[in-house]
This record gives structure tokens, sequence and C-alpha cells, in this order.
């Protein structure tokens, strides 16, 4: 089977041939069962109909991707946390002790 980006093309030009007004009848006849067969043949694909909803999809699956980290997340507390609380609170305690 051809790709599908080839078969969209090619049944992106059968339905300019089926609208456009200088075919004859005979031409957008057989325009109209080519695009039944390429259609069939997307749709045994099983490949979207390429619309904007496969576009919101596409869209979806990204931002779900950005929203996990590459990284693992941090744990709730580590020893800097706690580091980081002492020194406060010694500043805060010095401060208070050379200002009286």
């Amino acid at each position: 089977m051809a790709s599908i980006a080839s078969v969209r093309r090619k049944l992106q030009a059968v339905n300019a041939l089926i609208a456009d007004p200088g075919a004859t009848e005979h031409e957008r006849a057989n325009a109209k069962t080519l695009k039944g067969r390429l259609e069939r043949q997307l749709k045994e694909a099983g490949v979207p109909s390429g619309d904007w909803t496969d576009t919101a999809f596409v869209l979806g699956r990204w931002a779900n991707k950005m929203w996990k980290s590459s990284t693992p997340a941090a744990p709730k507390s580590d020893w800097t946390d706690h580091a980081h609380r002492l020194g406060k609170a010694l500043r805060r305690g010095f401060r208070n002790w050379s200002s009286q």
C-alpha cells in the first residue's frame, strides 16, 4: 500500500478534478469512483480522517509530555531543608541578640 501522505495527496487531486468546471462528465464519474477507492484505502488502514481532531490529539499528547518532567521529583524534605530552617532560626536569634 502507498504511504498515507501520498493517498491523501491523490485524494486532494481527485477532489480538485471533481470540482473543476472544465472536466467532462466521464472524468468526473471516474474521479468519483477513484475517490471512493482512496477513501476506502484510508479507512482500511485505520488512519484518522486528518481533520482538526487529529491536531487536537497531537497537541494534547505534547502537553502531557511537557507536564511530565524528565528528572525525578525532589523528595518532600531533605537535609538541606532542615539546614536552611536552622540557619534562618540562628540568624534571627543572632540579630535579636545583637540588637539588644
